[in-house]
């Protein structure tokens, strides 16, 4: 659990509030496998409950924490209100399943509408230039690497970051990665040819080799400490490199739309891009490949040009 999101309590003798919202953030980090929810969850829980416990909060103090100003001075979005309230009542409806609460005060809070920003996925000339302001040093080579296999398998960014030697398999000349990914799902894949030789290039820059590995060392961390990676240090250059290449500032999250979008412009289905993408269901792929592509109609011209005008 991420030393963040759970903070050393003030006394040797946590009150029945703080053990509750400990589990509950043990519980959300079970379930998600996702340290940044976790982070996320905590970040909103203890600051709202630091002069106050469950049992006492009203509908208007929920109301008025998720309408309140933050740290940049501006309101917030419907999408932050969104998000406050939710957190707030995901807590309460665990609090509700413990008996330590009989009922949660955000269900009379009316929440605001949002409307979906469109996602953004980069097109294929996009993409080449991404890659082609990448530096070729060490660094660079390896950053090349992270970002070719993050569009190639379409993971999210802990799940390659954290990819292990263990992690890759043969099964004779294929190559194959496993990952744990959002929700506790646990896969196995074809790791595509040019992502694997971009991690084997990038290994060698360090003089490592899959074969002599340790199986719990990670692909990414070089033989040289000022060389080792963090998901914020690589965030950092990920930007630097968008700006050198004249693309909008954006969060890594792109890329796996970027990988969806080039399977479905390659012609693949929505089946298989559920499937690669690890979807729950064909409708979440339906409303994802919806904002992705947007509402240009691709079809007309063959169907204008099949009736002769």
């Amino acid at each position: 659990m991420p030393h963040q999101a759970l903070p050393a309590l003030q006394s040797g003798d946590p009150s029945v509030w703080d053990q509750a919202l400990y589990g509950f953030l043990v519980e959300k980090g079970n379930r998600s496998g996702s340290k940044r929810t976790v982070e996320s969850y905590g970040r909103m829980l203890w600051p709202f409950f630091a002069g106050t416990t469950p049992d006492r909060v009203k509908p208007a103090e929920v109301l008025a924490y998720g309408h309140g100003i933050g740290l940049s001075g501006r309101p917030p979005s419907g999408a932050t209100i969104g998000a406050r309230i939710a957190c707030l009542s995901s807590f309460y409806r665990f609090l509700i399943r413990m008996g330590l609460v009989v009922s949660n005060p955000c269900d009379a809070v009316e929440r605001p509408r949002t409307v979906q920003a469109p996602a953004r996925g980069y097109s294929a000339d996009e993409v080449r230039r991404l890659l082609a302001v990448i530096p070729d040093s060490v660094r660079g080579r390896r950053d090349r690497a992270i970002l070719l296999v993050l569009i190639l398998t379409g993971r999210r960014r802990a799940e390659v970051l954290g990819l292990r030697a263990a992690d890759l398999t043969f099964e004779g000349e294929m190559a194959l990665y496993s990952y744990r990914g959002k929700g506790g799902k646990t896969g196995r894949r074809e790791l595509p040819r040019p992502a694997y030789e971009v991690i084997r290039a990038t290994l060698a820059d360090s003089g490592k080799d899959l074969a002599t590995m340790d199986p719990q060392e990670s692909l990414w961390q070089a033989a040289v400490s000022i060389l080792g990676i963090t998901s914020g240090s690589f965030y950092a250059r990920f930007r630097r490199y968008l700006g050198l290449a004249g693309l909008a500032p954006t969060g890594l999250h792109v890329l796996r739309h970027t990988a969806a979008k080039l399977r479905r412009d390659a012609g693949a289905s929505i089946e298989a891009v559920s499937s690669f993408l690890d979807h729950s269901s064909l409708a979440v792929t339906t409303v994802y490949l919806r904002r992705l592509e947007g509402e240009a109609d691709r079809i007309w011209p063959d169907v204008a040009a099949a009736i002769g005008i």
